[in-house]
Parts: structure tokens; sequence; C-alpha cells
């Protein structure tokens, strides 16, 4: 007797989709809703994997738009410590969907604050992208000076940007209570100080999650009114918790709310589609090799991998192995990318 399952593709069915088939030759994974060509202009943010996908994209040839380029006098590894050339903004990562709320409600308003700048040792830093001058500035209104410069930049790029790929990362956050701003990196870590007082841990849950990503869709498109959407989940697990359990758990728990809340949201808009590369990346097929010894750093064959199926499945060019790069303080020296939450792992007793 015909039942829905009789005439499925291979793909359908765990055996011959996942358990027979070796991980770096999964088939039908991606199906494009959202095209993008060589000269569509992209814009990529997002937490420290999606550095990758910037690289693999440039790499490829593809027009990933830049804000703030680095001067051409600054030697690469330097230009990456300093925040260039990591994302189409020097904003750093960007982990949660509040942040990138946040910061596109920034750029809208161009509005800075004094109250989130941070000093340490004599120098000052801005509270909401700490990583990008590791040295720090002279004076507060320095820091107001070039972020006043970078929101207005930012604002160009985004009302040029046709496709924007966002890759989640956390659903963990310290917020400061009094105004509701979201810190990229906890107080006290890079800088500032911690206030148990007003500096509180949050967990963003699915709803506000779906939320934040409604609103930040709908302040996409006020840059540029047919604008489309790329989500990712990073498959990158959480260097530490603040939550009071286990980072396993911990680690767990945020990857699957934010899963389902890129994948419904998704499957909601015709202008926004979902990539896996959470799923490539922790494939079982794969038995752990796309993990680095220390389980946490996604290795190179994995980064290939994840590029080399989304372009495939856009109809651009392969994308070649990433090279070795020398690893900076806070750049995850397996895999070269810059990630300002390596700095909690210096806390650990």
């Amino acid at each position: 007797m015909s039942h829905p399952y009789s005439d499925l593709p291979p793909e359908a069915f765990w055996r011959s989709g996942v358990a027979e088939v070796d991980a770096g030759a999964l088939t039908s994974l991606y199906v494009p809703k959202v095209r993008i060509g060589l000269q569509t202009r992209i814009a990529t943010a997002g937490s420290c994997f999606a550095q990758h996908i910037g690289r693999a994209l440039r790499g490829a040839g593809v027009a990933v738009l830049d804000a703030e380029p680095a001067p051409l006098t600054l030697p690469e590894a330097t230009a990456r410590a300093f925040g260039y050339g990591l994302f189409s903004g020097r904003y750093g990562n960007i982990h949660t969907v509040r942040q990138l709320v946040q910061l596109l409600r920034d750029v809208q308003s161009g509005d800075v604050s004094e109250a989130f700048v941070w000093e340490k040792d004599g120098r000052f830093y801005d509270a909401l992208r700490p990583g990008v001058e590791p040295l720090g500035m002279d004076s507060p209104e320095e820091v107001l000076f070039l972020r006043r410069a970078h929101l207005a930049a930012l604002g160009r790029m985004l009302a040029e940007a046709e496709v924007f790929v966002f890759t989640l990362g956390l659903t963990e956050a310290w917020i400061d209570e009094p105004t509701g701003r979201v810190f990229q990196t906890c107080p006290g870590v890079i800088a500032g100080q911690f206030d148990p007082t007003r500096h509180v841990f949050h967990t963003f849950t699915l709803p506000e999650l779906r939320a934040d990503l409604e609103l930040a869709f709908g302040l996409l498109r006020s840059f540029r009114k047919r604008m489309r959407m790329i989500l990712t989940v990073s498959p990158v697990p959480l260097t530490a918790t603040a939550g009071g359990g286990h980072v396993l758990a911990a680690t767990m728990h945020s990857k699957a709310l934010l899963r389902v809340a890129a994948g419904e949201f998704a499957d909601a808009h015709r202008g926004v589609d979902y990539f896996p590369s959470y799923e490539i990346v922790t494939n079982p097929a794969a038995r752990g090799r796309f993990f680095e010894p220390n389980q946490r750093s996604v290795t190179a064959e994995a980064v290939q991998m994840v590029m080399g199926t989304f372009l495939a499945a856009q109809g651009l060019a392969d994308v070649a192995a990433p090279s070795p790069t020398s690893a900076d303080p806070g750049e995850d020296p397996e895999d070269g990318v810059v990630c300002e939450d390596l700095l909690l792992g210096a806390f650990a007793r």
C-alpha cells in the first residue's frame, strides 16, 4: 500500500541520508531561497564563525562590502586585531540578535553617549565594541568621535547592501539594567568595571529571539527597502556560561533556541533564508573530525566544507582551503578568528 514515505528521496531517511554517506558529501542539504551572484552586494555580521563566511565569500570573488577598510600600510594580523576586515563594519563580533537590533538603531539615530565609554589604566574604550581598539584611546572624546564616524560609515554601507548575512552565536548576554543596553562582552573583562547593582545576566528566550529578528529585519529594510537576509547558526560552543549550570548544557540550550528561531523566522519570510552551517559541522557522521582537539575550534576542513556547500548551492566557484594565519591576543590560534569571549577562559580556576 502506498503511503507518504513510499517515494521519498534517499536524503529523507537517516540511514541513506546520513549514516551511509560521508560527512563531506551530504546532498540536498541546502536549496537556496535567497540567491546571490558575484555582483550581489553582501554585508556580513555575527559571532566569531561569521568571520569565516566573509573571508570565504571574498575568496570566491563575491562583492562583500567593507564600510571601514584598514589603512593600506597596516599589516594583516594587526588589522584583524583592530577589528578591520572581520566583517562589513568594524563592530567586532555581534553575538546576540538584540545586540544587532541595538546597533542598527544606533546607526539610524547617530546618537552616542559618554555613559558607554569604559576606562582601564588611563585608556578609554567604546563599551559597545571594546575589542576593536585593544590599546584604548587617549580620551572619552576620541572614543565618541570614532563611534560617530563608525555609525555614519555603517549607514552608507547598509544603504548599499542587497543581502545581509548574519550568524547567530549566543543567547546569553550582559545588560545594563537602567538603560537596557546589551554589551558585547561582560564589563570588566576587556575594560570598564563590573557593577552587580546594574549589570545583569540574561538568557534570551525563544519569543525574545523571534521578536528581535523581526525588529532587525525591519530595521535593515529601513536602510534598503528590499534587502534580503541569510541566517546561519554558529557551531562554536560557548567559552563559558554565567548561567549557573554546566557549559555543555548551556551550549546545547543556546544552539537549540537559535536554530529554532532562525528556522522559523526564515520559513515565515520570503526574503529570509537559513543556511545549515551548524548542521554541517555538528553532523554525527563526521565523528568529531570537524572540531580541533580542544572540541571548540572548527577545523579548516569544516570551514571549507561549509563554504563549499554554500557556494556550490549558489552556483558560485568553490572556495580554496583557508591558509594558516598567526594568532594574536584574543584570536583563536587554531582558526585565526578574533573572539572576545576567548578572554573569558583566562578567568577559569
